[in-house]
């Protein structure tokens, strides 16, 4: 489904443990909207009956049925440097992506 780099996987670890609510997993998906389409969405939710639940490393990842598809071999990273810090997404079945890597279309 998804996979999460070293440290994109050290960086939610970091997040879900200033949050201290171990029902929390990491959410990804996507929505209409953006340049290019879609946009990504990230976040911390609990588990839906409908989700596709997958664990990286000990973090629960969630996917609702819609997203799945769009998302199916991505990769998620966390980059901290000089040109900023952020997420970011690798996604095999953009078609196109903006500029700034936050929508794509398939």
């Amino acid at each position: 489904m998804i996979t999460l780099s070293p440290g994109a996987l050290s960086e939610v670890k970091r997040l879900l443990e200033k949050e201290n609510k171990p029902e929390l997993a990491l959410r990804v998906g996507v929505r209409a909207g953006g340049c290019s389409g879609m946009s990504y969405m990230l976040g911390f939710d609990t588990a839906r009956p409908d989700d596709k639940v997958q664990e990286v490393a000990g973090v629960k990842v969630l996917v609702d049925p819609k997203s799945a598809s769009y998302l199916e071999g991505t990769q998620l990273d966390y980059a901290d440097g000089l040109q900023g810090k952020g997420f970011t997404f690798s996604n095999p079945n953009a078609t196109r992506s903006c500029g700034c890597g936050e929508s794509f279309s398939v």
